[in-house]
């Protein structure tokens, strides 16, 4: 049997997403590429560790009467049962009804980092989505409830100090209730998770990387499944 423990594998898994992270700041001079490689470095995470159910990709999001988010960096969305995923001129465009999360990916938390990915995760819940009777062998289902969509911010650092303190809280607790963040990681110090009184968990921790990707599986796991899309709603614009 192999030398191996599951307290190296986990340790290993962290060690390797902040190496990236810590990488692509030291190498890249430029603010725009630092940011896409910092993108890059968290989709990559995700896509590899997430359940094959899930996708995980950069994107806009819309929504059956022709609304659009702001550009999403990390869109969590389902692979089994979106009916279409659209791709125009290379940027990937996704329906509403698919979404389970989405994410803004920076080097480094600051205030006005938290107002940005609030104004994103907004702009994606805030479109319209539909959820449709679902037909079984004895007759249907009713329509499921529209799932929450989870919001958060992803990075290396932190500009507060210290890092996951009062500062950090105060920040996340501005905004409406569509501008919430749920989770977030800055990989460098540890997690926050927004808890059901409305208060903000910071947990200051060794493996922040990890620990942030078990917390969103098990939220994603309450999450159930996506509602099912009326396709029909999105087919009306092809006679406009």
């Amino acid at each position: 049997m192999a030398d191996w423990s599951l307290q190296i594998i986990l340790s290993s898994l962290h060690e390797d997403i902040q190496r990236r992270l810590a990488a692509a700041r030291e190498a890249l001079s430029h603010p725009v590429s630092k940011g896409d490689a910092s993108e890059k470095i968290w989709l990559e995470l995700l896509q590899k560790y997430l359940p094959e159910r899930y996708q995980v990709a950069k994107a806009f999001v819309v929504d059956s009467k022709g609304s659009f988010s702001q550009q999403i960096d990390v869109v969590v969305f389902d692979r089994q049962y979106s009916p279409f995923i659209f791709n125009f001129e290379g940027e990937l465009i996704i329906p509403a009804e698919s979404v389970y999360a989405v994410f803004e990916a920076k080097q480094t938390a600051n205030a006005k980092l938290v107002d940005y990915a609030q104004s994103k995760v907004a702009s994606v819940r805030k479109l319209h989505r539909t959820s449709l009777p679902i037909p079984h062998a004895g007759g249907t289902y009713p329509a499921k409830p529209l799932i929450p969509i989870i919001g958060g911010l992803l990075s290396l650092d932190s500009d507060w100090n210290p890092a996951l303190g009062k500062s950090f809280e105060k920040a996340l607790a501005t905004g409406e209730q569509d501008q919430q963040l749920d989770i977030g990681c800055v990989a460098s110090y540890g997690h926050f998770v927004h808890k059901n009184d409305g208060a903000y968990e910071m947990v200051n921790e060794g493996k922040p990387a990890t620990a942030f990707l078990f917390k969103l599986i098990s939220r994603l796991q309450f999450s159930g499944t996506v509602p099912m899309i009326d396709i029909d709603a999105y087919a009306r614009w092809l006679t406009k």
